[in-house]
């Protein structure tokens, strides 16, 4: 009985942890984000374990996801190494996120916001799909769908339509090439945009190409 209670209350207290998860500080202008997917304490410990204490990290909440937050990268590659660093002694995936250092880009707009741009784009060949293993670069477009022209002119190329974290994104590039993801996400930080590499596998393609 007592080893019952036991458990009670430790899964009362897990519970209660994960509910004060706080959410994650943005990244501050010109610094790249390493989001490391941490979902159990055992993550968290195995991750931390692996990481030397002068990297500052903390447990949040990202999108859907519990996240361990490192900060402090100034150049894109620091957090590469890093990224590839964690995938292949930790096995756990790792999101990179950055802010321009001068940014063009409206406040994030609320939910309802975030819901009444979805609907249109979906009026039209929706037939939403998961892809595959790769990398998809996304580029948060805060309600204005203008930047869709400037988002294809650096890439120099189409630009899709995705979800993420139940969130509406437009995509950049989907590769399995890592040079080529993290080339394409200097290119549109140093445009001015608000964008992130993430594992593609979470992500849902709704339309393979915008058109406004």
């Amino acid at each position: 009985m007592s080893f019952a209670y036991a458990g009670l209350i430790g899964g009362m207290s897990s519970v209660f942890a994960q509910q004060t998860v706080p959410l994650c500080q943005p990244p501050t202008a010109g610094e790249y984000l390493l989001l490391v997917v941490s979902p159990t304490a055992d993550n968290q410990k195995q991750l931390r374990s692996a990481l030397p204490p002068e990297l500052k990290t903390i447990n949040c909440k990202y999108l859907n996801e519990t996240v361990t937050r490192i900060g402090g990268f100034n150049k894109i590659d620091d957090a590469n190494r890093w990224a590839r660093y964690v995938s292949n002694i930790v096995g756990l995936s790792a999101i990179i996120t950055t802010r321009p250092t001068t940014p063009d880009v409206q406040p994030q707009p609320q939910p309802q916001q975030q819901a009444q741009l979805q609907q249109p784009q979906q009026t039209v060949n929706y037939n939403p799909q998961a892809l595959g293993e790769g990398y998809a670069v996304l580029v948060d477009y805060y309600n204005r769908p203008e930047l869709v022209n400037s988002v294809q002119q650096v890439v120099g190329g189409n630009v899709g339509f995705v979800s993420y974290g139940q969130r509406p994104y437009l995509l950049a590039v989907y590769t399995t090439n890592q040079t080529e993801a993290y080339n394409t996400l200097q290119k549109l930080n140093n445009g001015g945009f608000v964008a992130s590499i993430v594992d593609s596998r979470k992500v849902i393609l709704l339309r393979s190409t915008v058109r406004l």
